[in-house]
């Protein structure tokens, strides 16, 4: 365990040596995302071939893979599933167990292996850049995370400050990669340590705000999403009461699939064949459907942006649960933050576009950013994180917020009432299971 000790050679009361432990999280976690933000740039540009001499410009990732031939598409997304398939099983094989920032946070000594979680890091940033479409937001969490962890470790805190700071870099980290300072602070408050005291909040916040000024310096102070300008209207509040339900079922399926694709993944040789074989597939389908590649952002930015048909949107809806749980199943890691963001916005826009037929009127864009935070809030149980983000994300009128909260609420009282149902289920089988078993004894 960690004892309440100050590490040889660093003085200090241990009040100052937190503080110190706080700002330099912040920093650490802010030039980590940063330079995590620029590698995926220029992989990017590199890969599909356009705005090489700007990692940063005006040319988004969409048009860059629009603009790129049909091979050269499926080409990198061959060379994604070799990177993907040899690097994770390299790492399965040879490195040290991954520790996750959950374990770490829950841990007696909450330092992460640095090799290993670096390498796992830096895969996930390759493989998105390339065109997977699983998450980037857990990388720079897992670098945040990591830095904390040593420093913390190297300034003698307790072990609950450190754990404290464990959970801060990861915010840290998702706050600096996607410049979502509140978002970030939220994150750990309610996602990570659960709980919203005042000995916590400072630090959350505190790290969340220095790690996203930091990584300014690189990425630039710009929201995520560039969308219109959308009212609020009784229109949409009420869609936003009738469809919040639909919602919460939807993420409870996703989860459950992607679950499921987690647990049977392979870790041995199996897994770069499998991972060949999905990527190469997913490049063949971006030929036709270039709006798949990459975490979600592009058919995100296209449905908040009002420039996706119904058809369409159903259709890249499927295609993207399909190749994000395929990808999965591959022995692929990321996080399912924006792909799930994705996922919510394109059924907005399938029920949005039901439910102008009989109301019309709200644009679609409107649709899919309430969508977008409904889906996220169930499929990632942070309900508040959820709000928080996508306000920053998207940066809409605080009064087009009544919507958000709307859907969340239904959608996160749904998934609830799924959850608890599945649960009950299980309990009724496995009791089932232990009779049938007790039985069995008896009349042996």
């Amino acid at each position: 365990m960690l004892a309440q000790r100050p590490h040889p050679g660093v003085p200090g009361s241990p009040l100052i040596r937190f503080a110190v432990v706080t700002v330099l999280t912040g920093i650490g976690a802010g030039l980590g995302g940063m330079a995590l933000g620029l590698l995926l740039h220029l992989i990017q540009h590199l890969a599909y071939g356009y705005s090489i001499t700007q990692l940063v410009g005006h040319e988004s990732f969409y048009e860059g893979v629009v603009a790129a031939s049909a091979g050269r598409r499926v080409a990198v997304l061959v060379l994604c599933g070799l990177i993907a398939g040899c690097g994770w099983f390299v790492i399965y094989r040879y490195a040290r167990p991954l520790v996750s920032i959950k374990k770490a946070v829950a841990s007696d000594d909450p330092r992460m292996p640095p090799v290993t979680t670096t390498a796992h890091a830096l895969l996930q940033i390759i493989t998105v850049a390339l065109g997977s479409p699983l998450g980037r937001e857990v990388a720079p969490r897992e670098i945040g995370s990591l830095l904390a962890g040593w420093l913390s470790h190297y300034a003698g805190l307790t072990v609950e400050q450190s754990r404290l700071m464990v959970a801060c870099g990861a915010g840290a980290g998702l706050a600096a990669v996607y410049n979502v300072p509140f978002g970030g602070a939220i994150f750990v408050l309610e996602v990570l340590l659960r709980s919203f005291e005042l000995r916590v909040v400072i630090p959350a916040l505190v790290t969340s705000v220095i790690a996203a000024v930091v990584a300014w310096l690189g990425l630039g102070d710009e929201s995520q999403y560039v969308v219109p300008h959308f009212g609020l209207t009784a229109n949409l509040v009420t869609w936003s009461i009738v469809m919040g339900p639909l919602f919460g079922v939807a993420a409870f399926a996703f989860v459950q699939l992607t679950t499921k694709a987690r647990a049977a993944a392979p870790k041995g040789w199996t897994l770069p064949l499998l991972s060949l074989v999905n990527f190469a597939i997913i490049g063949v389908l971006a030929v036709s459907f270039p709006q798949i590649l990459g975490n979600g952002k592009t058919p995100a930015q296209l449905g908040f942006s009002n420039e996706l048909t119904i058809g369409l949107a159903g259709t890249l809806l499927v295609i993207k649960v399909a190749i994000t749980t395929s990808s999965l199943r591959a022995g692929a890691q990321g996080g399912l933050l924006t792909p799930g963001m994705s996922n919510g916005a394109l059924l907005a826009i399938v029920l949005g576009g039901i439910w102008t037929l009989m109301w019309p009127g709200t644009p679609m864009g409107a649709f899919a950013i309430v969508g977008a935070t409904a889906f996220l809030a169930s499929s990632m149980k942070m309900p508040i994180t959820a709000l928080i983000l996508m306000v920053e994300f998207t940066r809409v009128d605080h009064d087009f917020i009544v919507a958000m909260l709307c859907a969340v609420a239904g959608s996160i009282a749904t998934n609830r009432l799924l959850e608890l149902r599945m649960q009950a289920q299980q309990a009724r089988s496995s009791s089932a299971s232990s009779e049938l078993k007790g039985a069995a004894i008896s009349r042996g």
